[in-house]
């Protein structure tokens, strides 16, 4: 089997961080977090990367990344926009929110012919995904069996806001059966609440939560495909809606055509959500580097 490629979702507006958070260096030597999973992957196996950025930073994200590791992995460059895929009777000039992960993600359709994982440019998700993720998609992937690497929720929070995440429903092997989307979930005291509305509902800290750290054969574009079709119909008029992996999870699950099998690897989980989390994430980075996880500069000669 091919080694597999790392498609990294980079075209978010950052708006609650305040700005491109997926270009902004954190690491002692002004790496961008996306650094470290490259670093993670070409040591896990990963033969090819593929971007996915907005036109207006792509020539930026190259001339920041290429040279860094340009001669160490293979790489290319996808543009996700809000007219990507989009006929135009459902065109609406008026939407400014880009169309969300799982359209990022066909939209790296031509660019990726081989088993490949999903993550986000924006979090530091640590070499035992990777590896977990690089180890399942050489010897167990196939058209109809998924991965995703799972995380803690009571690892994966915000001190300074609330955040979304794909809380994970699971059976006793450990696959995925079903995944739903809260967007507004927050400590209170002791306990995991997401509050949004009169809606509340505690959730246990050791949950399995999605992070957007996917593993996924390239058959999976054709099942997504079909469900962005609908998804367009469905929300022609509605200017903020998204199109979710987890959406498309959730219906090769429910309609029989594939299992997810959850990874174990979620170890080590930190990102930047608000501004706030800027300090900490700096200071997390340097400790890795000063345990010896990575060396003082991750790409020198």
């Amino acid at each position: 089997m091919k080694n597999p490629t790392l498609l990294i979702l980079a075209a978010g507006l950052g708006s609650r961080y305040g700005g491109d958070k997926q270009i902004d260096g954190f690491g002692p030597n002004g790496e961008t977090i996306l650094e470290y999973s490259v670093y993670d992957a070409i040591k896990a196996g990963f033969d090819k990367v593929v971007f996915i950025v907005r036109k207006e930073i792509l020539e930026l994200t190259k001339e920041i990344f290429l040279p860094k590791f340009g001669d160490k992995i293979k790489t290319e460059f996808v543009i996700q926009s809000l007219d990507s895929l989009v006929p135009g009777d459902y065109y609406r000039k008026e939407r400014v929110k880009p169309y969300g992960t799982a359209h990022a993600l066909l939209c790296a359709r031509e660019a990726i012919h081989e088993p490949f994982a999903v993550i986000n440019a924006d979090d530091f998700y640590g070499k035992e995904a990777l590896t977990a993720l690089s180890g399942f998609l050489k010897s167990s992937v196939r058209p109809d069996l998924h991965c995703m690497v799972g995380y803690a929720i009571k690892n994966v929070l915000s001190e300074h806001g609330t955040v979304s995440r794909g809380v994970c429903e699971y059976d006793e092997e450990g696959y995925l059966t079903g995944m739903v989307e809260r967007t507004s979930i927050s400590r209170h005291g002791n306990s995991i609440m997401h509050i949004e509305g009169n809606e509340e509902i505690e959730i246990a800290p050791d949950n399995p939560v999605s992070m957007n750290c996917w593993g996924f054969h390239p058959s999976v574009f054709e099942q997504t495909e079909r469900l962005w079709k609908a998804f367009l119909e469905e929300h022609r008029d509605n200017l903020k809606s998204e199109f979710y992996i987890p959406k498309v999870a959730n219906s090769l699950i429910e309609e029989g055509l594939a299992k997810i099998k959850i990874l174990e690897g979620g170890k080590t989980w930190f990102g930047v959500t608000y501004t706030q989390d800027r300090e900490q994430v700096i200071a997390s980075l340097k400790g890795l580097h000063d345990e010896g996880i990575y060396p003082p500069s991750l790409w020198e000669k």
